[in-house]
Parts: structure tokens; sequence; C-alpha cells
């Protein structure tokens, strides 16, 4: 599903003008980067947590040189589900047709 398939969706479910939906959903996505941004997780209750994780600074190699470099230690966003969110995932995937 995209993102144009969810406003449509909302739409349709809720009677909320698409555009509308749309500049929810982007103000959405938009608060959520500038808080992990910023180094502050999102926690949703119920659908899960949107929070930065600590990658540890270690070596890799530069596959073309055969040479080894330094990797920095770094912040990445991560998505953890809830586990209501989780276990709702596994009941209903586990009864699609193969």
């Amino acid at each position: 599903m995209r993102k144009a398939d969810l406003v449509n969706s909302i739409s349709e479910k809720t009677g909320v003008p698409k555009v509308d939906v749309l500049v929810a959903m982007e103000m959405f996505f938009k608060e959520v980067k500038n808080s992990l941004a910023n180094g502050d997780n999102v926690y949703i209750r119920g659908f899960g947590s949107f929070v930065v994780k600590k990658r540890a600074k270690k070596i890799g190699r530069h596959i073309k040189n055969n040479t080894a470099i330094e990797i920095p230690e770094h912040y990445i966003p991560s998505f953890k589900p809830a586990k209501i969110f989780t276990d709702q995932v596994k009941e209903n995937v586990t009864k699609l047709p193969e």
C-alpha cells in the first residue's frame, strides 16, 4: 500500500477530504522526523515506537581497494511495533492464502 492508497482509504472511511487527510499525514511524518532529528523518541500506544538508535564505531572494508575503513559511531531511526500490533499481524498473516 502506498501513501496515496492510505489517503484514499482514510478519506473514504472518515468522509474527510483527501487534501485534508494528506496534509495531516504530511504533518505527522514531519513531526516524527523532527522529533527523531532532535533525539526525541515518539511513542504511540497500541501502534509502536519511533526511536533513535546509536550504532557503535566499527571497521568496514572498501571492496574496490580492499582496505579497512573506520565507520564512526552514528545514529539511525528505527521503528519498534507494539506487542498488540505484532500479535495482530501474526494472527492475520497466517490466515492469508499462499
